[in-house]
């Protein structure tokens, strides 16, 4: 994909001494995965040329497959591996310019990380940037205004239509939620992308993860990250058993994510079928399975998400427990039938 940049100049150019003080990238965004960490990278890679659908890179990266929490970071902390090793598997070289970790750091930090964006998309290339427009995730920054001090690009729930825009500084102004994490700069191609491995790999590593051993608290009474199978079980089960349990954070979050990256899933499964025929009966019926979950899903949007009352909501919660169990039976379903399918892959190689 060609990149057009759009130059509005700060006054005449004269050799050496004014840069423009307006860059905006056309082309990019907007997501097509409401997820907080690989969508990104896919539209930067988009802008290289790069042909991988949403679905796709949402099943290679794991996040198609992922329920982990239920808490607020569980989409950004659960996850099967980083956007720099996403960047990497497609083969190119990735810079990660951090921001900091205390508003000192951030101080001294910042500013390089600003003016990196810049330099990269003087030279017609988007950056991923955390905390650009939504809330500690990784965004595109398509575009900049020195001007009005602003950031123009895309992320999860921000630039849907128009690009988004908010202050240039804000990447680092993530540290009540955590770290300011940075750019994450996707550099030149200097690999191959190998997508059978990377497929197959995606398929093991769901397996894994959705039988992931539930986890004991470190302490009486304490709380611990679930993962797969485990997470879903006191999802429902907290919704089903405690009438005290209001609608939180992290329901509203895990929710609006999930539900779009497993309705990924079932489209990546149906991308792989060409190429492994030995398993196309079993991918597909795993595709069904999990267009069924995000269809359970769907029905707990009025349930759980933001604008839902908290509660607590006794029957609310009721009616939210029996969708999340039909996704639930779906999920475990789908993962059952990618196992036979990777029978059916290795029994031919």
């Amino acid at each position: 994909m060609r990149t057009e940049v759009l130059w509005i100049l700060a006054g005449a150019l004269t050799a050496g001494a004014a840069l423009a003080d307006r860059v905006v990238l056309n082309g990019v965004g907007p997501y097509q995965a409401c997820e907080p960490m690989f969508e990104a990278v896919r539209l930067v890679l988009t802008q290289r040329g790069e042909p991988w659908s949403a679905a796709y890179v949402q099943g290679i990266s794991g996040a198609a497959f992922r329920i982990a929490g239920i808490c607020p970071c569980a989409p950004t902390c659960a996850c099967a591996m980083s956007p720099q090793d996403l960047v990497k598997l497609f083969g190119y070289e990735v810079e990660t310019v951090y921001v900091g970790a205390d508003k000192e750091d951030v101080a001294r930090r910042r500013p390089g990380a600003i003016e990196r964006v810049k330099q990269e998309l003087r030279a017609g290339r988007p950056v991923v940037v955390w905390h650009a427009f939504t809330n500690a995730e990784y965004d595109v920054v398509a575009g900049f205004d020195d001007d009005a001090g602003t950031f123009l690009g895309r992320g999860s729930y921000k630039g849907l239509d128009e690009l988004a825009v908010a202050d240039q500084t804000r990447c680092g102004d993530a540290l009540e939620f955590c770290d300011a994490l940075g750019l994450v700069v996707v550099g030149a191609k200097t690999g191959q992308f190998d997508p059978r491995t990377a497929e197959l790999a995606a398929l093991r590593e769901a397996v894994r993860h959705a039988h992931t051993p539930p986890k004991p608290p470190d302490k009486p009474g304490g709380w611990a990250m679930q993962y797969g199978l485990a997470c879903y079980d006191r999802w429902i089960a907290e919704l089903r058993d405690d009438p005290k349990r209001k609608r939180g954070v992290g329901d509203s979050y895990c929710l609006g994510i999930y539900h779009s990256t497993h309705r990924a899933a079932a489209a990546f499964l149906r991308e792989l079928k060409p190429w492994y025929p030995a398993a196309e009966k079993p991918l597909e019926e795993a595709a069904v399975c999990f267009g069924e979950e995000a269809d359970a899903l769907d029905a707990c949007l009025p349930l759980l998400w933001w604008d839902s009352p908290e509660g607590p909501d006794v029957e609310r919660n009721h009616k939210a427990a029996a969708a999340l169990q039909r996704a639930r039976d779906a999920y475990a379903a789908g993962i059952g039938k990618i196992e036979v399918a990777l029978q059916a892959i290795d029994a031919v190689h």
